[in-house]
């Protein structure tokens, strides 16, 4: 194992996504109007640059250790890595198609979406309470101001509000747990210092104070990846959020959440699996269940997809909540966690880009705006229709094996537990496919308007977007060991 206290090699693509971030202020205060449409190159440019360092990365197959082991660069990192900067790739070819129509024609935007993915970056490798804490603010604090990036439409403006206000709460509930966890262990700060307290100290009031602090921090990141009973904030931001800016914090900003949850359970609460296993059984079920329940009834396809989004997070904290009949973690659940995240990544971009695309003929997200769009737009019909059956898990798509992953992952665990969790998520998949599946039917079987009978003309960036999701989704059906052997190259059990 490496142990540079500043390698260049490793900090290679945070640093250039901080000097292109720093570059696009800079030059948009020289280009005129007319050029602001090289804004979105330059940043697309930048995350292109900053994933060829995670190439050569992986090809050297070395544990990289900095500052003292408060920031590695392996396996979990890289692949982390990599899916945050391919999400934010695209969702850059999402709003690309913007700066033609003056809604995002400011360097600002861009820049605060780098640096949010910078902090994605930071939260990969993050190894210590810290940097994981400096992190999770620096996803945070840009996606706040993101989220109300339309000044005066007054849904934004409750959006980022809303966003922010429990965005700060649940910082401080997480911060409140790290002190607690701080002083307990005696100054413990890296997880691996963490997991050996917990693992030397006996039982009593120490332990006591310790698993105090673990539920703590736990709900801290229940309010990042929406989860229920803390996702109040999530569908009322994603309806009031430009959609490109819904996308991001649905897919890169949800898995910076999961991220953490993982190095935390894993590496620094291993030993403590009677405390926080409770807790997250109880969070993936509430949150499968409520998120597809409340789904069936919504009228608007943004908030749908919100609460299919906090559904989709239940099904991720399942193979968390599933540990063998000893209690211990194993390989399996950890790579079905990762896998699933990435298809999830993959799926709901697709859904959003063909959203987008819509939406700029409509100018509406209503479910009864898709009322026969297989009858002028039937391209964009059978590709809403691809990305829906995959968010359901049904077949010819990634998603199928998203779910066949997780279950096996949980049934392979064993033990009662696990085969009621097992059968919770398959009740909730069956009631997640009938609220895809109406969207389906309103698109090919209920007649279209009259006046929507042209076909709707998909900018160059965008049909990138969907194309390269479709692409990536096909694949992953076709050959999901792709998938698989990033799931368990980013293991740390």
């Amino acid at each position: 194992m490496g142990t540079a206290v500043f390698d260049l090699h490793a900090l290679a693509p945070e640093l250039i996504l901080t000097g292109v971030a720093i570059l696009i202020l800079v030059y948009d205060l020289f280009i005129g109007d007319e050029r602001k449409w090289t804004l979105p190159i330059v940043a697309a440019g930048g995350i292109l640059a900053a994933g060829i360092p995670l190439v050569t990365l992986g090809l050297s197959d070395t544990t990289r250790s900095l500052f003292g082991g408060a920031y590695v660069v392996d396996g979990f990192a890289l692949v982390l890595k990599g899916i945050f900067l391919g999400a934010s790739f695209v969702v850059l070819l999402m709003s690309a198609q913007y700066v033609e129509e003056g809604d995002y024609h400011r360097g600002e935007f861009y820049f605060l979406l780098l640096s949010a993915v910078l902090g994605m970056l930071v939260i990969s490798s993050a190894r210590d309470m810290i940097s994981l804490f400096v992190a999770i603010e620096l996803v945070s604090s840009p996606t706040y101001l993101l989220a109300g990036w339309r000044k005066r439409d007054l849904k934004s403006n409750e959006a980022a509000l809303k966003y922010f206000l429990l965005g700060v709460v649940s910082i401080a509930i997480s911060l409140y747990g790290m002190s607690i966890l701080f002083g307990v262990t005696g100054g413990a700060l890296k997880f691996t210092e963490i997991a050996s307290w917990m693992s030397a100290v006996p039982s009593g009031s120490a332990m006591g104070v310790a698993a105090m602090s673990i539920v703590l921090i736990l709900v801290g990141f229940a309010f990042k990846i929406a989860a229920v009973p803390f996702h109040l904030w999530a569908p009322d931001t994603y309806e009031g959020a430009p959609l490109p800016v819904t996308a991001f914090l649905s897919v890169a900003s949800k898995t910076a959440g999961f991220v953490g949850l993982f190095t935390l359970v894993y590496l620094a609460f291993p030993a403590q699996s009677q405390v926080w296993r409770p807790v997250i059984f109880g969070l993936a079920i509430a949150t499968m269940t409520v998120g597809n329940l409340i789904a069936i009834k919504q009228t608007n396809l943004v908030r749908m997809l919100a609460y299919s989004s906090i559904a989709q997070a239940g099904y991720v904290l399942v193979p968390f909540a599933a540990t063998t009949r000893e209690g211990s973690l194993t390989a399996e659940t950890f790579a079905s966690s990762v896998t699933y995240l990435l298809i999830y990544t993959v799926m709901n971009l697709g859904a959003f880009a063909v959203i987008i695309a819509v939406a700029r003929r409509t100018r509406s997200v209503e479910i009864t705006s898709w009322s026969g769009l297989s009858k002028y737009a039937p391209g964009l019909a059978v590709l809403m229709t691809f990305f829906l059956l995959s968010l359901a898990g049904i077949p010819p798509t990634a998603g199928m094996w998203a779910k066949i992953f997780v279950f096996r992952s949980v049934i392979s665990a064993g033990g009662l537990a696990n085969g009621a969790l097992a059968a919770v998520m398959g009740i909730n998949s069956v009631i997640a496919a009938f609220y895809y599946l109406a969207v389906v039917k309103k698109m090919f079987f209920d007649p279209a308007p009259e006046e929507d009978l042209e076909a709707i003309p998909v900018p160059a960036s965008l049909a990138g977007a969907i194309g390269i999701m479709a692409g990536i989704t096909f694949v992953l059906f076709v050959i999901p060991d792709v998938a698989v052997r990033l799931g368990y190259g980013a293991s740390l059990v």
